[in-house]
């Protein structure tokens, strides 16, 4: 009995081999059979070779493996109050780049804003302990500094000469999925105004994919090159990427860092001055003889509009339940550039340093008058 069993194994084995081994090449094919009951061949056609990689592909692969290694992901952790009114933690994710060799990290302000602890992890998934070394909230950026090795910094292109069309990519830390890459072309070059409410001058638009923790990554050319910095999108309420995302342009970067590492503080031109935007129906009401400019409420003492001999206020008023004053001069022109709103003056102002002498045009009740003006910094009051 147990014999026969041995035989029929042996002889079940014998004719599985032969089958898969000797029947003819065609009938080595696997067959299925469909709701019909038809019989049809799965016969799979595999690639003889690695793929090969077309132009645009390669160039992709490149700024890819260029940049990865200078993109880091930033954690902040701040502490806020819970439904009991307790402290509890609370932390954000966003982006950022390596910018030397002595760990100086570049990020947005919002990214770090309020933020107690902040940790920064590089591409080889290391994490360290980051410090502020300096910040600017109005062109929302900040300077962070790691105790790291083997860093491999990014390369800062110019900003000066984008064009529309010209492709770009974006790497960083979009829903907390590190080392993300996205690509597409710069939309527009425009000015916007940043989470802050200040203008920024010559802001990049692109279509490239950016969402919530991109903020802070670099947005580089096709050499891999830093051209801007990742800050906010255009998401009509949807708070994910609409293709419409803007980048701070990275000369204004290079700007706010000479100062940070120089000074420890941005030194921003500055009129010291309160002012106020002037609408044509406010000029109406005040019996303005222009419709529009930017009126001086308070010079600061021994600022630089107080210095050039501009008048503030003398007059109080209400525009609704804000007090606000009159009387004081009406700002229509900075050196030859017409002024209707506070971030006209802000446009200009910053392609100046302190210290710099600009020309200022007021009305001073109906009389016009140009004065000479030598610009002071952002430790005088100026909104």
């Amino acid at each position: 009995m147990r014999f026969r069993r041995v035989l029929l194994i042996v002889l079940l084995v014998g004719g599985f081999w032969f089958v898969t081994t000797h029947l003819p090449e065609g009938l080595s094919r696997l067959h299925l059979f469909g709701a019909n009951g038809a019989k049809s061949a799965l016969d799979l056609t595999e690639a003889q070779a690695a793929p090969e990689y077309d132009a645009e592909e390669q160039n992709n692969i490149a700024v890819y493996k260029k940049a990865l290694p200078s993109v880091v992901n930033i954690t902040s952790t701040a502490m806020t109050f819970n439904f009991f009114y307790g402290q509890v933690p609370q932390q954000g994710q966003g982006s950022g780049f390596i910018l030397d060799k002595a760990g100086h990290v570049l990020t947005n302000f919002h990214v770090i804003a309020d933020a107690n602890r902040i940790e920064v992890m590089t591409s080889d998934k290391h994490h360290y302990k980051a410090t502020i070394v300096g910040s600017d909230k109005v062109h929302d950026l900040a300077l962070l500094q790691i105790n790291a090795p083997d860093l491999q910094p990014v390369t800062l292109s110019d900003s000066t000469n984008l064009v529309v069309g010209q492709r770009v990519y974006a790497i960083g830390n979009p829903f907390g999925l590190s080392g993300t890459m996205t690509r597409g072309i710069i939309s527009s070059i425009r000015s916007i105004r940043g989470p802050e409410g200040a203008p920024i001058e010559d802001a990049i638009q692109t279509d490239a994919a950016i969402n919530p923790g991109n903020s802070g990554g670099p947005l580089l050319n096709s050499r891999g090159e830093v051209i801007g910095i990742n800050t906010l999108i255009a998401s009509n309420g949807a708070e994910q990427s609409s293709g419409i995302g803007f980048a701070i342009p990275v000369n204004t970067a290079k700007a706010v860092l000479g100062d940070l590492t120089r000074y420890g503080r941005v030194r921003r031109p500055s009129l010291g001055i309160v002012s106020l935007a002037i609408s044509p129906d406010l000029a109406d009401q005040m019996g303005l003889p222009v419709e529009s400019g930017v009126l001086v409420q308070k010079v600061v003492p021994g600022g630089a509009a107080d210095r050039a001999g501009l008048k503030g206020g003398n007059q109080q008023a209400y525009l609704g339940n804000v007090p606000i004053m009159l009387g004081g001069d009406l700002i229509v022109n900075i050196d030859g550039q017409e002024v209707t709103d506070t971030s006209d003056i802000t446009v200009i102002t910053d392609k100046h340093q302190p210290g710099d002498t600009v020309s200022v045009t007021v009305y001073r009740g109906h009389k016009k008058l140009t004065v000479r003006l030598t610009l002071g910094d952002t430790k005088e009051v100026n909104t």
